[in-house]
């Protein structure tokens, strides 16, 4: 597995990469890093795909921006694309698979024609109304204060607990370790921006260019989040060639949860394969 560090349009983003072929681009959710996909890259790479991961901006060892819209979706698409290039690949041979944050950073991308191919894991289109994104914004705003002034291990305490991650009480201790270990290793001032300039809040709602995506998607869901297992039905019914796989075991974090379905799942989708 190589790591590196590129600027991209200014911005120095930490990646990883290993493999060689087709490229399957990994973007991870709010809290995460390119750390998230550290156990499956090996079993993607060994399949005959490039796979590469970026830290988000604020997260990981990427750069934390000084303007609070260089979080924002337009900008990070526009590192996505230069970042895709810098590696060689074509439109058509790039498949983008977000989760999370990552989902809505990738479908955004995918709307502006990065990748052939689209893998939403957990994601969303955005909020309907103004109204909603508004409430969105002022309760991130307060997520961002927490940060601001009891740091990211409070933070983390209270993140880890909160409904969206119920499921994951379930997993063994060594997991949620793990993953608390990556979150922790985030900065406060990097969440906290990326709370004011990424959330759902300050997000376009993208439903009514939904019709326009029509490269292969899959939107990969837990049954156990009733909330982003119908937001992927509906997001299903609307995009042309958008296909549903709904984890029976899982909740919001499916790559988690039950990694080997979520491989597995994936790996049907990308080969072509029946949808699970």
């Amino acid at each position: 597995m190589k790591d590196g560090c590129i600027p991209l349009n200014g911005l120095r983003y930490f990646y990883r990469m290993e493999g060689s072929g087709k490229l399957l681009l990994l973007l991870h959710g709010f809290t995460g890093s390119s750390e998230t996909w550290r156990s499956h890259m090996p079993v993607f790479a060994a399949k005959g795909y490039c796979v590469a991961a970026l830290d988000l901006p604020g997260h990981g060892k990427t750069e934390i921006p000084a303007n609070i819209n260089r979080f924002g979706l337009e900008a990070v698409y526009k590192d996505i694309a230069q970042f895709i290039a810098f590696l060689g690949a074509t439109q058509q041979d790039t498949i983008l698979l977000g989760y999370s944050m990552g989902a809505r950073t990738a479908l955004y991308a995918a709307l502006q024609g990065v990748c052939g191919a689209l893998i939403l894991e957990s994601g969303s289109p955005g909020l309907n109304t103004e109204a909603e994104r508004a409430l969105r914004r002022d309760a991130d705003e307060r997520l961002a204060k927490m940060l601001d002034e009891q740091g990211v291990p409070q933070f983390i305490e209270y993140w880890e607990r909160i409904p969206l991650f119920a499921s994951q009480a379930r997993l063994p201790q060594e997991i949620l370790a793990e993953q608390k270990t990556q979150r922790l290793a985030n900065s406060a001032a990097g969440l906290a921006g990326s709370l004011r300039g990424a959330g759902t809040g300050v997000m376009p709602n993208l439903r009514p260019q939904l019709t326009a995506l029509t490269i292969p998607t899959l939107l990969i869901s837990g049954e156990l989040d009733e909330k982003y297992t119908a937001i992927a039905t509906e997001c299903a019914r609307q995009a042309p060639n958008a296909q549903t796989a709904v984890c029976r075991t899982a909740g919001h974090a499916v790559h988690l949860e039950d990694p080997e379905w979520f491989r597995q799942t994936t790996l049907n989708f990308i080969h072509g394969g029946v949808y699970v």
